[in-house]
C-alpha cells in the first residue's frame, strides 16, 4: 500500500470501520522502547513514501503502550498541567449492579469495569466523583490518545473566538478567514456548515480506498489542504447533507488558527485548560514537527481531564471562576440536531432523548454529558478494533445505563424536596 507521508497521520485520526488488531507475533512490541522503534513517524515511511509499518494493526498489547505515549512517536504541541488544579471532590456510590445489555448479553457496570478494554473510566455527578476506575496498567495521570473527542474541543475554540470577537458568528463564510478559498465552491459554506459536517462539497471518506479523498488530503493542513478542497465540487446545498469529512475539521482548526493568529494550542491553553485546572500534562498532535496543530485529532490526556473538558460543555462554557469563555447558549446550539443529520450538532454526536451528548473517538475514547443528570462520565478504551467493536457497544450501553440510573436518581431527589414542609 502507497499512502502519501501526510497521509500517514490521518490514518490515525480517522474512523478505520475495517481495522482490526493484528495476531500476535514474534515481532510483537512489548516495550515502551520497541513500541517507538516500530511504530515512530520516521520508521514507518521508507524513502519512496511506501508505508511500511501500519499503526492502525497495532496489537492490542502495542496499543497499550503506544496511545499512552503519542508524543513519544509523533509531533505533539504541550498542554501544560495547571499550577492551580481544580478539585474534583469525591462521594463514592456502589454502582456496579446497575444492569444493561450490550451485543444480546447482560452485563453491568461491575462487569463492564472488569473489561480488559477499559482503561479508565470516571463518573461526576452534581460535580462529585461517583465512580473512578483504572486498569492495573493505568493510572490517574496517564495520558491516552482522544483522536476524535479532539474535534469537539475545537468546535469549542470556535465558539471561545466568536466570544472573543476573533469571529463574527457561526453564520459567516468561510472565506472570510481563509480568502485563499474564495472563487471556489466553498465560497458558499459557513462555519456553522463546517461544524455540522454538512459543506455540501465532494468527498470520499472511504478508509479502504487509497485512491480516496481522506487516503490523500485526510492530514492535510494549511496551504495543502485549501489547495486540496479548491478544486472540489458542490454536490448539494449548504447545510443539508451530513458526510463525515476528516478534512474540514481540519479546515475548521484552519479558520480558527487564521482567526486568532495564533496556534490552536495556545489559545486552548490560555482559554480551557489552564483555567479550567487541568490536572496532568497533555499534548496535542501536530501535522509535522513544529507544524499545525490536527484539528480533527489526537489531544493525549488523562480521564480526569477528558472529564473536565466534559464539565466544561456541561457549565456553558463557563469557568469554576464563574468568567464565560463560550457565547451564553453556544452548548445548546452545538448539541442542537442539524439539518443535514439529527444525531450530530457541532461536532459533538447527540443521543436521542433529554439533550445528551457527547465526544467520541475511535478505539472508544469518550465523553458523555447529560445535562438533565448533572452528570460527566469519561472513557479510555483500547476496544477491539477502531469502529463498531463489542467493546464500543458495552461502552454506549453502560453510559446509557448510568445516564438513566442519575436521572432517576434526580427526579426522586426533586420530588423528596418538593414534599419537605418548610420547617418540617
Amino acid at each position: 500500500m502507497t499512502v502519501r507521508p501526510l497521509a500517514l497521520i490521518a490514518l490515525l485520526a480517522i474512523s478505520l470501520h475495517g481495522a482490526c488488531a493484528q495476531e500476535v507475533g514474534a515481532d510483537e512490541a512489548r516495550t515502551l522502547e520497541a513500541v517507538i522503534d516500530k511504530y515512530r513517524a520516521e520508521r514507518m515511511m521508507d524513502a519512496d513514501g511506501e508505508m511500511e509499518t501500519s499503526p492502525l494493526f497495532m496489537t492490542s498489547a502495542e496499543r497499550r503502550i503506544a496511545f499512552a505515549h503519542f508524543d513519544a512517536l509523533f509531533p505533539t504541541a504541550p498542554l501544560p498541567a495547571s499550577k492551580e488544579p481544580s478539585a474534583l471532590p469525591a462521594e463514592l456510590m456502589d454502582l456496579g449492579e446497575i444492569p444493561f445489555t450490550a451485543n444480546e448479553t447482560p452485563h453491568s457496570v461491575a462487569s463492564f469495569l472488569n473489561s480488559e478494554h477499559l482503561m479508565g473510566f470516571v463518573v461526576i455527578q452534581d460535580g462529585k466523583v461517583r465512580l473512578e476506575h483504572y486498569a492495573p496498567d493505568h493510572a490517574r495521570d496517564s495520558r491516552w490518545v482522544s483522536f476524535s473527542v479532539t474535534k469537539s474541543v475545537t468546535s469549542m475554540l470556535i465558539g471561545a473566538a466568536i466570544h472573543d470577537g476573533y469571529i463574527g458568528s457561526a453564520d459567516d463564510p468561510i472565506v472570510k478567514y481563509l480568502p485563499r478559498l474564495e472563487g471556489s465552491e466553498y465560497a458558499q459554506s459557513r462555519i456553522r456548515d463546517i461544524l455540522q459536517m454538512a459543506s455540501g462539497m465532494e468527498w470520499n471518506e472511504d478508509y479502504e480506498d487509497p485512491a480516496s479523498d481522506v487516503a490523500i488530503a485526510g492530514a492535510y493542513n494549511g496551504v495543502a489542504l485549501t489547495d486540496y478542497l479548491y478544486g472540489k465540487p458542490r454536490v448539494a446545498e449548504p447545510g443539508t447533507r451530513f458526510n463525515y469529512n476528516t478534512a474540514e475539521s481540519n479546515l475548521a482548526g484552519e479558520i480558527l488558527r487564521a482567526a486568532i493568529g495564533t496556534n490552536a494550542a495556545p489559545y486552548l491553553n490560555q482559554k480551557i485548560w489552564q483555567p479550567m485546572g487541568m490536572e496532568f500534562d497533555a499534548n496535542w498532535l501536530l501535522s509535522a514537527p513544529y507544524g499545525r496543530e490536527t484539528g480533527g485529532c489526537c489531544i493525549s490526556a488523562s480521564v480526569r481531564d477528558y472529564a473536565r473538558l466534559g464539565l466544561f460543555a456541561l457549565a456553558d462554557g463557563v469557568l469554576p471562576d464563574g468568567t464565560r469563555v463560550l457565547p451564553e447558549g453556544w452548548m445548546a446550539a452545538s448539541t442542537s440536531p442539524s439539518q443535514g443529520y439529527d444525531g450530530y450538532g457541532y461536532k459533538w454526536w447527540l443521543y436521542y432523548g433529554e439533550g445528551r451528548f457527547g465526544a467520541r473517538g475511535i478505539f472508544g475514547q469518550a465523553i458523555f454529558v447529560d445535562p438533565q443528570a448533572n452528570l460527566v462520565i469519561a472513557a479510555h478504551s483500547n476496544g477491539q478494533t477502531a469502529a463498531n467493536s463489542d467493546h464500543n457497544r458495552e461502552l454506549d450501553a453502560a453510559l446509557l445505563a448510568l445516564s438513566a440510573f442519575f436521572s432517576r436518581e434526580s427526579v426522586t431527589a426533586q420530588r423528596q424536596g418538593r414534599n419537605q414542609r418548610p420547617g418540617g
